[in-house]
């Protein structure tokens, strides 16, 4: 049996949290569909492609408190199977032998169930890399599953065992720390949605939002493009410093943005009836990192005629999408990651990318956004800081899964359920050796 957080379907208490998290910003009240238990471990289909894997860190992700909170798309909710065990931001250590990983190893995981790791030829898009785009992500010998951490079959990071098909991982080299591994995952996303956003030498960019995701995406526009410059919107005194850090050009509040555009580009300013301010004129290119309504709509109202938008993170909540009409714009989706076979002849694929970001000059700084590290027995008090994470100065929250077995033994562990109180935790980094 495995230590799971286990994410089961119960309509009612989907709407109790929904409501609850409204009114008071918990997302733990014991209401949610969210449980602390023992499951039977995950197992292999084919144990010569799979093998097990052992967290040693797990990300709590944007879309994950959205799915918790009854803010995601109901659109997503055919791709996905329960119970499931959420948690795709993994990195982790091989228990098992596969071709060229040996049992110990160090991996991170690419969560995207596509052809390969269900058991089938792949489709088209499979077929050129594009593996995001994966037509099969609801059969083959997998329960459905967009990804890792939304599927019953492979378990996810927020646990103390889940399998992997060797297709889906990759290996971190020995001087990354486990806080900067952790982060490749949502690095490479954004080093995905960099390369669809395709920014040209010298545009104007603007990014909604600067909470992990938009400082990732800064980082990989800086690392990869010769934009001109990035306007950063961020709502909180640690997320405008480490934009600045990271290369912004300029930094603004949510409610100065549209006068700060303005001002850089001499647009005009629309005044709608009983509807936000909006430019005829603006930037070359927008990407809404936030997926909130309020973010994409700043986004279309921002960018000029003929511009782009990007959606880098999941889109919540409904939008006012007149602008993208009335100005011809080009809203690009910019879902998980690319492989080879789609990127120009010599391009390291978004993972690999990703990788050789963490290792050179910037990993230090992108594994500062790991801000807090808990075990799953603290996962209301993990949640909570997640969702209150630009508010109270941090970024990225993680599980470290393993954190009580090694503390009390793995006999010595107690059994847990939805409702029983967490203890309090310090809120600090692992500091574990990564060999």
């Amino acid at each position: 049996m495995v230590l799971s957080l286990e994410l089961y379907r119960s309509r009612s208490r989907y709407v109790a949290a929904q409501a609850t998290q409204r009114i008071s910003g918990s997302l733990t009240a014991p209401l949610a569909p969210l449980r602390l238990a023992d499951r039977a471990a995950p197992t292999p289909p084919n144990p010569a492609a799979w093998a097990r894997l052992r967290p040693r860190l797990s990300g709590i992700c944007g879309s994950d408190l959205a799915t918790l909170s009854g803010k995601s798309s109901r659109y997503l909710s055919g791709a996905v199977s329960f119970p499931f065990v959420p948690g795709h931001e993994i990195v982790a250590d091989t228990l098992d032998d596969l071709d060229g990983i040996p049992a110990r190893t160090r991996v991170v995981v690419d969560p995207v169930l596509s052809c390969r790791p269900r058991g089938l030829d792949p489709c088209d898009a499979c077929s050129i890399g594009r593996t995001s785009r994966c037509d099969h992500i609801t059969v083959g010998h997998l329960a459905p599953g967009l990804q890792t951490g939304y599927c019953a079959d492979t378990g996810g990071g927020w646990s103390r065992e889940l399998i992997a098909h060797r297709d889906q991982l990759r290996i971190v080299p020995d001087h990354i720390s486990d806080e900067a591994a952790v982060l490749v995952e949502p690095l490479a996303c954004a080093v995905h949605a960099v390369r669809r956003a395709a920014v040209l030498p010298g545009q104007s960019v603007l990014i909604v939002g600067a909470g992990t995701v938009g400082l990732l995406v800064l980082a990989a526009l800086r690392e990869l493009t010769q934009a001109g410059d990035v306007t950063v919107v961020a709502k909180h005194r640690r997320q405008r410093e480490l934009a600045w850090q990271l290369g912004a050009s300029e930094v603004v509040a949510p409610d100065r943005a549209i006068t700060a555009v303005r001002r850089a580009t001499r647009a005009h300013l629309l005044r709608p009836d009983h509807s936000p301010e909006a430019l005829l004129g603006g930037l070359d290119q927008a990407l809404d990192c936030a997926g909130s309504a309020g973010a994409l709509d700043l986004a279309l109202r921002s960018v000029r005629a003929g511009g782009r938008v990007t959606l880098a993170a999941m889109p919540a909540g409904r939008t006012d999408l007149a602008p993208a009409w009335f100005r011809e714009l080009e809203v690009v989706g910019a879902y998980a990651t690319s492989r080879n076979g789609t990127l120009a002849p010599g391009e390291a694929d978004d993972f690999d990318t990703a990788i050789s970001m963490v290792a050179g000059d910037l990993g230090p700084l992108i594994g500062g956004l790991i801000s807090a590290v808990y075990p799953l027995d603290c996962w209301r008090e993990a949640l909570d800081h997640a969702l209150e994470a630009g508010r109270l100065g941090a970024f990225k929250i993680a599980f470290d899964p393993g954190a009580e077995q090694r503390r009390t033994g793995p006999e010595a562990v107690p059994e847990q359920t939805a409702d029983a109180p967490a203890p309090p935790v310090p809120l600090t980094s692992t500091g574990r050796d990564n060999q």
